[in-house]
């Protein structure tokens, strides 16, 4: 078993990487930039290390400071989370390379699937349904235009070495494809360093739906059921849920096949995440492979009751996994509502600054993945998500009841967030029917904004907490609290809709 681990990320991964390791009695040791020095995540290190400035590239991504830190710290392995460099198969080799263990797949593992074309290939030689579209990329307009005539409008272009929605967009037209190839293929070369695009068929009302997978050494590969991830803004996803409403159990099974058919295809080792779209037909087709842990793995976690990062540490450090398929099943329900620092009423743009007051939920079923905290604050360096809230029913009406209360009770004050934005997303009517897909935001919430009543309460509860926040604490008395009530103990039953 490894004794020691670098975890290279910040944020509530972080923490969730350190828990798992404190269970497992192995040192976690973290690391942050400048304006993280504060960070709830240094917290919940054994040892912590500066790595640099706010800047990513001098920190996060700073592949040479993580390594040197690593050995001088004598740490056996990195677990890298999601983001930064978690899919990144240079850091993945360099590991490797300097006897460090890369809690992941191997860097030619990663190589391959980071590429949407070479994956494409590779998924088509082993018999699961992919999309119609390009098989090569290309620098010849003219090919990209048959390409596109072959497939028939609208397509979708797509960044070959990326995702979250970068290098990405629609053409109904052939007058508009021309200036639609020049600016996706610049933005993936800006977010990616890679500006390869290819060409494939847009579905019409596609959901997302992805397979989780366990894959150990002797090749022994499972999955661990679905996640539906249908409710997105701007390609990337908000809400997930599991086990979806689409599909039925031989659907499910054949999913799930399809997943360890293409892991194997591709040697995979530890945790990975199969995607697929499922049109109106139920048809399904891959999208791609994320080669780490992903966001929403907590909701798979609560049905399944597997603990998906102990078995990355686990699997990394030769262990097989203890279990066999006919061994897994799904029990209950769990949705994921994801929290961000951003104005949904003005295109989710990202917002920082300081959070007055954080009060998250609990309650049975509730679980609250975090990275923040009252006084905590928010730059403008780093992916805007704040938390994870997760709530586990022994039904999808429970789990969303539950979720419905606990984003009510959900409270954070000082910066622009997505609370009541995602509370009218699960309760929309549709929603609350299993009627999903891709285009749910656009279609059901094309200009938001938050009823006027409640801006007034927001207004009101702001002026409360800056009053708390600015108000000089009292002297402490005989048992070491103050006399005079904290915001804590003011805040009551207090919620802002």
């Amino acid at each position: 078993m490894l004794k020691k681990i670098l975890i290279a990320n910040r944020g509530e991964i972080a923490i969730r990487v350190a828990s798992a390791c404190r269970q497992m009695g192995i040192t976690a040791v973290g690391v942050y930039s400048e304006p993280d020095r504060t960070a709830k995540h240094i917290q919940y290190m054994d040892e912590a290390y500066l790595l640099g400035p706010a800047s990513p590239l001098e920190s996060y991504l700073n592949i040479d400071k993580i390594i040197e830190i690593a050995k001088n710290a004598d740490c056996d392995a990195i677990h890298p989370g999601y983001g930064f460099l978690a899919e990144n198969s240079d850091f993945a080799e360099r590991c490797e390379r300097e006897g460090l263990i890369f809690i992941g797949p191997r860097a030619e593992t990663i190589r391959l699937l980071g590429s949407k074309i070479e994956s494409r290939k590779l998924v088509k030689n082993a018999g699961a349904p992919i999309i119609p579209g390009m098989e090569l990329s290309s620098n010849n307009f003219e090919e990209y235009r048959k390409a596109a005539e072959e497939i028939g409008y609208p397509v979708l272009i797509k960044a070959s070495a990326g995702g979250g929605g970068k290098g990405m967009r629609i053409v109904e037209r052939e007058e508009d494809l021309a200036d639609a190839l020049e600016s996706a293929s610049r933005e993936a070369k800006s977010a990616f360093g890679d500006g390869t695009v290819y060409i494939e068929k847009l579905l019409k009302k596609p959901r997302h739906v992805e397979i989780q997978i366990l894959a150990d050494s002797t090749g022994r590969t499972v999955y661990l059921f679905e996640r539906e991830c249908s409710i997105q803004r701007r390609h990337q996803k908000i809400v997930e849920e599991t086990p979806s409403t689409a599909l039925y159990p031989e659907l499910r099974r054949k999913m799930g096949e399809a997943a360890v058919k293409i892991a194997k295809a591709a040697g995979y080792l530890n945790a990975g995440t199969v995607e697929f779209l499922l049109d109106e037909d139920k048809s399904f087709y891959f999208l791609e492979v994320n080669t780490r842990i992903q966001v929403e793995h907590p909701i798979t976690e609560m049905v399944t009751g597997i603990d998906l990062v102990a078995h990355q540490i686990k699997i990394a450090s030769g262990e097989e996994i203890p279990f066999e398929q006919k061994d897994l099943h799904q029990r209950g329900s769990a949705i994921e509502c994801r929290i961000y620092a951003e104005d949904p009423e003005n295109n989710f743009f990202p917002s920082s600054g300081k959070i007055l007051l954080c009060s998250e939920p609990t309650g049975p079923g509730i679980r609250c993945d975090s990275g923040i905290y009252s006084g905590y604050e928010v730059t403008v360096h780093y992916d805007p998500i704040l938390s994870k809230l997760i709530a586990y029913g022994e039904n999808r009406r429970q789990a969303l009841e539950r979720m419905s209360l606990a984003l009510k009770d959900y409270v954070v004050l000082g910066i622009k967030n997505n609370i009541r934005f995602l509370y009218d997303v699960i309760n929309h009517p549709e929603f609350h029917e299993g009627n999903t897909d891709t285009g749910f935001i656009p279609r059901n919430f094309p200009e938001y904004q938050i009823p006027q009543n409640d801006n007034d309460k927001l207004k009101y509860a702001l002026a409360a907490a800056v009053y708390h926040s600015e108000k000089k604490s009292p002297a402490v008395g005989v048992y070491g609290k103050s006399e005079a009530p904290t915001p804590w103990e003011t805040l009551g039953a207090f919620r802002l809709f």
